[in-house]
């Protein structure tokens, strides 16, 4: 199985995930912040009978005892003020409202300190905008929802940015893609803080897997392409015989085209050669059939023209990083 996450590390101590020593959690609230995300991260850490090491959990904010505004019209009141970062053994910073806004300066020079004194700094989603504009991140790896990540790149280049992970652990500093990709992350930091078991438990208290496999690529929606060159009904065409056995050279005559001619045309109207473009759509049809259908990982193999279910397997997982079973169980009750 591949659980596509990051782990970046060369300290094998590191990787023994030993407990902190300081068990409390500080969970970043700002107007306009992401309610789920805060949420999640405060539901998470802040489970009751989990017996006396397990987490505190205090919500802080630039003007504590201050209802702040989050999404959905939902307000919130903070426990503390940011100063308390100071005493925090982890900082969740959620989602933030505007990409393109800059933070408030106490925020960051907050953040700062905390790092600096050896807090664990965890973002979700939009967050890693707060954490990159404090700094902390020149040379990391770090996750970002599939569509921010080239704002993400473009704003800060020296961040080494991974579109198609759930989620990256490196070391102090942790970041998740989108906003259920940061539920994958909080268990991810019970795992480290208290091993798989208690994880588990989380997990199952949660109702959601304590793993998810596969990465950001089995969510991102298959671009339409413009249907008003020569070679839209070709495609169409193509579309409803993916059973079929779609030579370039068979291709190219029904196009009517000699075969250079052909894959030139074609790589100019959809940006890919012809054969990547048939396997494109053939796992993205059997990502629709296993969905929407009980056919087997074998019928589905064939209808969309693998013609075997290791082929199938094969490329499935070279494009969304999970099994075809994997996906099924994901995405269907």
């Amino acid at each position: 199985m591949t659980v596509i996450i990051k782990i970046v590390t060369n300290d094998v101590d590191r990787q023994r995930l030993r407990r902190p020593r300081n068990m409390t959690v500080a969970v970043l609230a700002y107007n306009g912040v992401n309610a789920f995300e805060l949420g999640m991260a405060v539901e998470v850490f802040g489970l009751p009978n989990m017996g006396r090491d397990w987490y505190r959990v205090v919500v802080c904010s630039d003007a504590p005892r201050k209802q702040r505004a989050a999404s959905h019209g939902i307000k919130i009141v903070a426990d503390a003020g940011l100063s308390f970062l100071d005493r925090a053994g982890t900082i969740i910073v959620p989602g933030w409202q505007d990409i393109d806004a800059a933070p408030p300066v106490a925020l960051l020079a907050a953040l700062r300190r905390a790092h600096a004194r050896g807090a664990r700094i965890a973002s979700i989603c939009s967050g890693i905008f707060v954490v990159a504009a404090a700094g902390l991140l020149v040379g990391r790896h770090v996750a970002v929802h599939w569509a921010s990540a080239e704002a993400l790149a473009r704003k800060y280049p020296l961040l080494r940015v991974d579109e198609n992970v759930l989620y990256v652990d490196d070391g102090d500093i942790m970041s998740s893609a989108g906003r259920a990709a940061g539920l994958d992350l909080c268990i991810h930091i019970v795992r480290r803080d208290f091993g798989p078991e208690i994880a588990n438990v989380v997990a199952r208290r949660l109702v959601i897997p304590s793993h998810r496999e596969g990465g950001q690529a089995q969510f991102i929606p298959r671009p339409v392409l413009a249907e008003g060159d020569s070679l839209g009904k070709l495609r169409d065409w193509i579309r409803g015989h993916l059973e079929e056995k779609l030579t370039i050279a068979h291709l190219a005559a029904k196009s009517r085209m000699s075969r250079r001619t052909f894959i030139r045309r074609f790589e100019e109207a959809t940006g890919v050669s012809p054969g990547k473009w048939v396997l494109r759509e053939r796992t993205a049809q059997a990502r629709n059939l296993l969905e929407a259908t009980a056919m087997s990982i074998e019928q589905v193999a064939v209808a969309v023209g693998f013609g075997s279910a290791d082929a199938l397997r094969h490329h499935f997982r070279t494009r969304f990083k999970t099994s075809p079973l994997r996906y099924r169980l994901g995405f269907r009750a």
